[in-house]
């Protein structure tokens, strides 16, 4: 079992920078290391997407739309992953949901809002 629980969301304007957070508990006889996490978001009325993923060896990945703008990372030590979200747009708009992959078990946060808007 892992809960997760986000922090970091909130107004800002175009090209403005977030850095979302989510920290994790994990059962006893888990390590916060063996997990993938990720980034989703979404918006109303569309599936989850995803967003950027780093996996137990720390290699990331990103989706198209934020590549050179957003970068993930994690700290095993804290049990938690980052999400540095730089030059923003209206776009990003979303709510962004951090996600603990073992597979085939995955474990989700209740997300943060980030709302890009001037």
């Amino acid at each position: 079992q892992v809960q997760l629980v986000e922090s970091g969301g909130g107004l800002v304007q175009p090209g403005g920078s977030l850095r979302l957070s989510c920290t994790a508990t994990v059962a006893s006889g888990s390590i916060f290391s063996s997990y993938i996490m990720s980034w989703y978001c979404q918006t109303p009325g569309q599936q989850r997407e995803l967003v950027a993923r780093i996996t137990r060896g720390g290699v990331t990945n990103y989706a198209d739309s934020v590549k050179g703008r957003f970068t993930i990372s994690r700290d095993n030590a804290k049990n938690t992953v980052y999400l540095q979200m730089n030059s923003l747009k209206p776009e990003d708009t979303a709510v962004y949901y951090c996600n603990a992959a073992d597979y085939p078990t995955g474990y989700w946060g209740q997300g943060t809002q980030v709302t890009v808007s001037s």
